[in-house]
């Protein structure tokens, strides 16, 4: 694990630590090749996709083989402790949401005598959900982007996964048992970022969506962005993973380690870091990350040390205050707060930018991600500053609502006529003066 002090570190070394690899998410020759196969699928649709599998992943398949049978959705099955699992997660999602939800209503109130302002809530109309696939299987992302969606009524519901590398375009089963368990019948089997173009283009196969949703590599998180040139909604940024731990010397190395690994292992581009008061905490660390890196795949691990080397590291620093700083600039996706009892609510209270923020060593960042019910498909890359993880509040939109009586309108005309004439627009003034001299 890389150690920095921070009073040591420069400018440049902080940077460094915070920008965690944006650069190479819009690295200019990604960027290009990817508008490339974006404008590819605007103009061939179905055939691009299909030749984007070919190209990418070494799938052959043709246009009618692009969305995944009712008859493979209904004959997907999973172990029983899995499909167990994923009932779990879904009903605490469900719980998490419908909650969230009902902090979502129909509004109004009379502002002034005889002027009622609101908003009516409504969901949007139709949402695409990529699951993403290659490193690993998630069946999780399934379900954290779809539960939200259909708690919040998006009526059109397309979701999009690669086929399993190496295979005929088979698609994993636990990602299939979650679409058919939550009604999810318009499912396709696409390369990422051909998938996200047709999801935002609609193709001969492939309907047409509003807001694309769902994390990936950086390939497919440059084409989300590249979308919303064309109109698309999407979410800034799902990118590589990334996590951020809080501790003072209370905390237990062994099970620090352990939640330290947890979005280390996910991939080469991961982020991980710990920000701790604890020098003495710092070695039995990693002594511990030793042994229980020893213990991973090789893949894993060699993720891992990236993650926690290169990527990320140990941050000391001299008081849980700066170390609160130092996590609001960071912004993580994944938050943890390991403190002593009497200093967990000032730390809580001070952090303000993450995507999550999880309390004490028995709410590890792997029970988040599974089943706990908070969103985990989380702004990365810093966005955690302007942006908030995918939950029905991310598929609802607000319109405004105004009904103004005769009297209130008069009473407003005068100002309404000030500001038209300062501003230049004689009409809008006249839609007011006309009304005051009936």
């Amino acid at each position: 694990m890389r150690v920095q002090q921070w009073h040591e570190m420069s400018g440049a070394d902080r940077r460094n630590l915070f920008a965690r690899g944006l650069g190479e998410i819009f690295a200019g020759e990604l960027r290009a090749s990817i508008a490339e196969l974006i404008d590819d699928v605007r103009e061939r649709g179905d055939a691009a996709v299909c030749d984007a599998l070919a190209r990418h992943d070494g799938i052959d398949l043709g246009p009618g083989d692009l969305r995944v049978s009712d008859d493979e959705l209904d004959r997907a099955v999973v172990a029983p402790d899995v499909d167990a699992a994923i009932d779990d997660a879904v009903a605490h999602l469900r719980a998490f949401n419908e909650r969230q939800l009902e902090r979502f209503e129909d509004w109004t109130f009379e502002s002034e005598p005889g002027l009622d302002v609101g908003e009516k809530i409504t969901s949007i109309s139709s949402a695409g959900l990529f699951t993403p696939s290659g490193k690993a299987s998630y069946p999780s992302v399934a379900y954290q982007l779809a539960v939200p969606a259909t708690v919040a009524g998006v009526p059109e519901l397309t979701l999009v996964v690669p086929p399993a590398p190496g295979g005929g375009g088979e698609v994993d089963p636990a990602v299939l048992v979650v679409c058919r368990k939550l009604g999810l019948r318009r499912v396709f089997r696409v390369n990422g970022p051909a998938g996200i173009a047709a999801l935002g283009f609609g193709t001969e196969t492939i309907p047409r969506v509003r807001m694309v949703v769902g994390p990936g590599s950086p390939a497919v998180t440059i084409a989300q962005v590249e979308m919303q040139r064309h109109g698309v909604s999407t979410m800034m940024l799902l990118g590589p993973t990334e996590s951020l731990v809080i501790a003072d010397g209370s905390a237990d190395p062994a099970l620090l380690a352990a939640d330290l690994l947890v979005e280390a292992e996910h991939g080469t581009d991961s982020s991980v870091v710990l920000v701790t008061t604890d020098a003495d905490l710092v070695g039995a660390t990693d002594t511990e990350l030793a042994g229980q890196l020893a213990a991973l795949p090789a893949a894993r691990a060699e993720a891992a040390r990236a993650a926690l080397g290169p990527n990320g590291g140990c941050v000391v620093v001299d008081d849980l205050d700066t170390a609160v700083g130092v996590a609001n600039e960071y912004a993580p996706e994944h938050l943890q707060v390991v403190v002593r009892d009497g200093a967990v609510d000032d730390v809580v209270d001070g952090l303000v930018n993450a995507g999550e923020i999880l309390i004490g060593q028995h709410t590890p960042f792997s029970a988040a991600n599974f089943v706990i019910g908070c969103p985990a498909s989380l702004p990365t890359s810093g966005f955690a500053h302007v942006s908030s993880g995918i939950t029905a509040a991310t598929f609802l939109k607000r319109t405004a609502i105004a009904r103004a009586d005769q009297g209130a309108l008069a009473r407003m005309t005068g100002s309404v006529a000030a500001l038209a004439d300062h501003e230049g627009f004689p009409a809008h003034a006249a839609a007011v003066r006309r009304r005051a001299g009936r």
